[in-house]
């Protein structure tokens, strides 16, 4: 029960951020026209998979030392 209101109230407020009409930001549009944007998407992306990463690879140091005891 708990679960499933948690899961309504994080929809409804999804669909109240989409229900809005964003403004124009001039920031994104300024990174879009001189071709910034794929700079700092390719930085995300970096950064994302530099985490994925280290997550993985303390989970096999998790279960490798689960393993031994």
């Amino acid at each position: 029960m708990k679960r499933s209101l948690i899961v309504i109230l994080f929809l409804l407020s999804f669909v109240s951020a989409f229900a809005q009409q964003p403004n124009q930001i001039e920031m994104a549009d300024t990174f879009r026209s001189s071709g910034k944007i794929y700079v700092v998407i390719a930085t995300i992306v970096i950064i994302f998979i530099g985490l994925a990463i280290y997550l993985f690879s303390i989970d096999r140091r998790l279960k490798k030392i689960e393993k031994d005891k």
